[in-house]
């Protein structure tokens, strides 16, 4: 399938695979999961196409999606396609502001939502819009104004069904081109307004032949979960890689259910960003701790034969001795294929993670018990994947090996720099932001520090990020961050210093695990507010920081902390939809908190 357009892909992949499964999807977690064959995929794909050039979307004009994850975003992506139009996805958490923002810059006349939520923040935007002309309703639940200006999905299809603009989609995806653009992904962005990032066909194209050759154990036998927002360059990404290998997706609707979705499929593949890998870790500890010394003892040795089969011989292409393999042989029956099991992890083949930095303690207990973890890194700049672990030689510390044919070389302030067919050609309508995204040399500026080890990148910290103190010591709050997330008592933490003379953080406890201590240790409270300001559990946050960062330079190590009772969001505006910080609305919300801590 290398090469193919994904205005045609569809079709080649329905003659191929015809009635075998290509999507499943639910709306409730009780519901069955509704199937999707990849003549159904073609069959709604050519309504689609019809319906939209009936409603007279022309070649090349920006189409919107708003919308949680459904098997109609992907039906619409590749309608969009085979069309020549241009897909506009935002996050289905996105704000009436910024919903705005993306319709106006885009100019988006039709807008594809999913559930109420979605609906009632386009109603808004429709009502003092210039451009949006007509709302497309996904869930058929959704309650509607009734007018000419909203429509559902089911109507769209009807139109599709009647249209006899046969003729007229043919002739489109015949003169359907890699230079196209099929998309504008727009970045969340932790300041300012989003940019949008234009995504040509030949980026995708590109895409699919590099990931084509990377992941080679991926094949059409495979299922993957689409877990993270499609509106992210991540899994929309992975979902294409997917449709190009003819592996069968399973949509996941709701972030909140991912837990006894994985239950229920028990995937070979899934992407996923490092919280997910943080917050499974956090459970699997707390499990061990409560365990009784022998059975922890058990765990402990099994994880240290782990840890020496799967990364001292297996990573590294060597032979382990029999006497190795029996001690893993029994380290996997009693104790690994139960925690997989228990995950829903036990078939996995690969599982692709990337958009932040992933812990290498994470990533060495995963692999040792033999969790296939694939730690990437890429931008929505990129295409996705700048580099990933290979199944062998891959080095934790790094975010693996580079992919084929993408250049990387290290600039100015150890920026990492990349050129390649997968990178993009600019923001729309920002030739501003294109021009300072790029050096003279064309080389595209990620704004992330790292260190090329052979063909394998580290990364260092993220440049933006930095902040100084005012003794002049630069430091990476991101590497504090990840390290101390590990912690089990700890859920979110944002480290504070810029232009102060010592390191501060607020800090939002694991409310749950916070009580248990609090009922063990018999401490007295009537409130979770009183509990959180008590001294004893103060104490106890301070001595984990203390053993956290026992090996980090003092000037890096965390003098003062606050606790706070609710946790950093999207919905207040303190997390990007990709749950990147907002440093300046977390500072100006807790300015007097923080100012308090340096008093």
């Amino acid at each position: 399938m290398e090469g193919t357009h994904f205005a045609q892909i569809i079709n080649f992949q329905a003659k191929k695979y015809g009635d075998k499964t290509a999507l499943l999807s639910r709306q409730n977690l009780t519901d069955n999961w509704t199937s999707i064959s990849w003549n159904d995929f073609e069959k709604q794909v050519s309504i689609i196409a019809k319906a939209l050039i009936e409603l007279g979307v022309e070649e090349q004009q920006c189409i919107g999606q708003f919308s949680q994850n459904k098997a109609e975003n992907l039906i619409v992506d590749f309608a969009l396609y085979t069309d020549r139009a241009i897909l506009v996805p935002m996050y289905a958490t996105s704000t009436v502001q910024q919903v705005d923002f993306i319709v106006n810059d885009a100019s988006i006349e039709i807008l594809f939502v999913g559930d109420q939520t979605q609906y009632d923040v386009a109603k808004e935007v429709l009502k003092k819009s210039k451009v949006l002309k007509k709302i497309i309703v996904f869930d058929a639940d959704v309650v509607v104004e009734k007018s000419d200006n909203t429509i559902y999905y089911s109507e769209l299809l009807s139109i599709g069904a009647k249209s006899s603009k046969h003729f007229e989609v043919t002739n489109r995806q015949s003169e359907a081109n890699e230079n196209d653009l099929a998309c504008i992904l727009y970045t969340s962005g932790t300041t300012g307004n989003p940019k949008g990032v234009m995504m040509p066909h030949s980026c995708y194209i590109e895409a699919m032949r590099i990931h084509n050759q990377r992941l080679t154990s991926v094949t059409e036998n495979d299922t993957s979960i689409a877990f993270l927002p499609l509106s992210h360059v991540f899994e929309r990404t992975w979902c294409y890689f997917c449709i190009n290998k003819g592996v069968t997706i399973y949509i996941n609707l709701r972030p909140i259910e991912i837990q006894q979705t994985i239950k229920d499929v028990r995937p070979t593949l899934m992407c996923a960003v490092p919280r997910f890998w943080e917050k499974v870790y956090a459970g699997v500890q707390e499990n061990i701790a409560s365990m009784s010394p022998f059975k922890m003892g058990l765990v402990t040795w099994a994880v240290a034969v782990g840890k020496k089969y799967n990364l001292d011989y297996l990573r590294l292409n060597k032979k382990a001795s029999v006497s190795l393999r029996i001690k893993y042989k029994i380290a996997d029956k009693l104790i690994f294929s139960k925690v997989k099991k228990t995950l829903g992890l036990e078939n996995a083949n690969i599982l692709p993670a990337a958009g932040a930095k992933l812990s290498d303690d994470i990533n060495i207990f995963m692999r040792s018990i033999g969790v296939p973890v694939f730690y990437g890194y890429g931008l929505t700049e990129s295409t996705a994947t700048v580099s990933c672990f290979t199944y062998q030689g891959f080095e934790i510390g790094t975010v693996g090996e580079i992919m084929p044919d993408v250049q990387v070389k290290i600039g100015e302030d150890n920026e990492i720099l990349l050129k390649g067919k997968t990178i993009f050609p600019g923001y729309y309508k920002n030739p501003e932001a294109t021009k300072n995204a790029f050096n003279e040399e064309g080389w595209f500026k990620t704004g992330d520090a790292g260190i090329l080890q052979g063909n394998q990148i580290i990364l260092t910290e993220r440049i933006k990020d930095l902040f100084k103190t005012s003794n002049g010591k630069y430091i990476a709050p991101q590497a504090i961050e990840t390290l101390l997330a590990l912690d089990i008592y700890i859920d979110q933490i944002a480290a504070i210093g810029d232009e102060r003379n010592y390191v501060t953080a607020i800090i939002a406890p694991a409310l749950g695990l916070i009580e248990e201590y609090a009922k063990k240790n018999k401490i007295q409270y009537d409130s979770i507010d009183d509990l959180i300001k008590s001294k004893a559990i103060y104490d106890l946050i301070a001595s984990r920081i203390k053993e956290s960062q026992v090996n980090m330079a003092p000037y890096e190590q965390i003098k003062k902390f606050t606790l706070i009772k609710k946790g950093f969001s999207i919905e207040a505006g303190e997390l990007t939809n990709t749950l990147k910080m907002r440093r300046a609305v977390i500072m100006q919300k807790y300015k007097a908190t923080i100012d308090e801590m340096y008093a």
